[in-house]
């Protein structure tokens, strides 16, 4: 009976079922096997209701997609070409600057390819820079900013973490200060590549004082935004659901009240649209909430670390384990559903190997990240190949020399804890 559930639970993921009505059926199937009353896969949903950081989410959703909708991305641009573009390889410096910032209030949910993508391409061709290197450049940044504030998978591998009562424990504000060497560091290897592919000659395009003196004041009112959220939360003046309230207002009154970008008639939709994909990941996390605790009950951690303690003799083996598991479930997953579905098995048995939940949760996000650019399920694949009509495959081949960079960084920040933890 239990193979003939999980062959019909398979049939319909493949026919394309939501993935929060699968962990859902699980979840249900786990409780009547153990005795559990049904009410209590409600009370988890019900339960999500009682977590006060739970609305970051909907805040920071929504003020992405009002940057997305304004002219936002354009002004980020010109801002970061005026200041980076002097620089021998500055434009493509530019584009990994402007998509990690962007990428960080959008979710790395492809958003940035779509509103900044269609504005580099064409400039970096027009550079000089190789056909097949710009595709690459402008795929592979979709991605960046994952981990820098106040990127959702940051705020959802927090909550998650956060249920499972780790020592030590986890928070939304230690995940935020936790990503941001890491992030910089794979920042830093793509731009040295940058360079190094760049065009043989001195600049891009030489400095001007006016240009960038117009290019701070036309963004005069985006340029405050990391500030507001970096300077709160690593301030210690606002929680993350504060911040995420004080953003969501502040971009609101910038592009609908001051710049007047967004009307009135549009702000419902850009907002229906928002709650739809909020909407989305938490019913998927309120399902893998009541699947969590089928798992703790049915002992299964306790059954993976001896079977991890049988098979791996060191730290350093489960890590390297734990790196070719990730990439391989990042080829398969989107960064949300992973997180909901692996992090709760994936915790107890990191800290059996003394693994800071922290340092876990930065070493979990910096591989997902590749998964965005990694087929067969690569999300930033597809939104390129139809942005810029490009065939997956040749986007796929494009794409290499920044996976193995970025592949080699995800070692570093693997095994210099350091990096992950310096700043908590």
């Amino acid at each position: 009976m239990t193979a003939l559930i999980i062959i019909a639970l398979i049939v319909l993921a493949l026919l394309g079922a939501p993935l929060f009505a699968l962990i859902a059926v699980i979840a249900w199937i786990g409780l009547r096997a153990s005795g559990y009353d049904d009410t209590l896969l409600a009370a988890q949903f019900w339960g999500l209701t009682e977590m006060p950081v739970l609305i970051a989410i909907p805040l920071f959703t929504l003020a992405g997609y009002l940057l997305s909708e304004s002219g936002a991305p354009q002004r980020l641009v010109r801002l970061t070409e005026a200041v980076l573009g002097w620089l021998h390889g500055g434009l493509a410096i530019v584009a990994l600057v402007a998509c990690a910032i962007f990428t960080a209030f959008t979710g790395a949910s492809g958003v940035t390819i779509v509103a900044i993508g269609g504005l580099l391409l064409p400039a970096l061709r027009q550079a000089g820079y190789p056909e097949k290197f710009s595709l690459g450049l402008v795929t592979t940044s979709g991605s960046l900013g994952l981990l820098f504030v106040p990127s959702l998978p940051l705020i959802l591998y927090g909550i998650v973490a956060q249920q499972l009562g780790t020592t030590p424990a986890v928070s939304i504000d230690d995940m935020f200060v936790a990503g941001v060497l890491p992030g910089v560091l794979m920042l830093t290897v793509l731009a040295a590549y940058s360079m190094w592919k760049a065009p043989a000659r001195r600049h891009d395009r030489p400095f001007s004082r006016q240009e960038a003196v117009a290019a701070v004041w036309d963004a005069r009112w985006e340029i405050p935004l990391p500030f507001i959220v970096l300077g709160g939360v690593y301030g210690g003046f606002f929680a993350a659901s504060e911040a995420a309230a004080v953003t969501a207002l502040y971009v609101l009154l910038v592009t609908v009240v001051i710049r007047r970008e967004i009307s009135l008639r549009a702000l419902p939709k850009l907002t229906r649209e928002a709650m739809m994909l909020v909407g989305a990941i938490l019913l998927i996390l309120g399902a893998a909430l009541a699947l969590t605790n089928i798992i703790i009950d049915a002992e299964i951690p306790a059954r993976l670390i001896a079977w991890v303690n049988a098979s791996v003799q060191s730290k350093l083996g489960f890590l390297l384990l734990l790196n070719v598991f990730l990439l391989v479930l990042g080829m398969l997953l989107d960064v949300f559903s992973a997180t909901v579905l692996v992090v709760p098995i994936l915790v107890p048995v990191a800290l059996h190997f003394g693994i800071h939940p922290v340092h876990l949760g930065i070493i979990f996000l910096a591989n997902m990240q590749l998964g965005y650019f990694t087929p067969p399920v690569g999300m930033n694949l597809f939104i390129a190949s139809y942005r810029f009509g490009t065939p997956v495959v040749e986007l796929t081949r494009a794409c290499l020399p920044f996976f193995w960079l970025l592949l080699a960084a995800v070692l570093v920040i693997t095994y210099v804890p350091w990096l992950s933890l310096a700043l908590l």
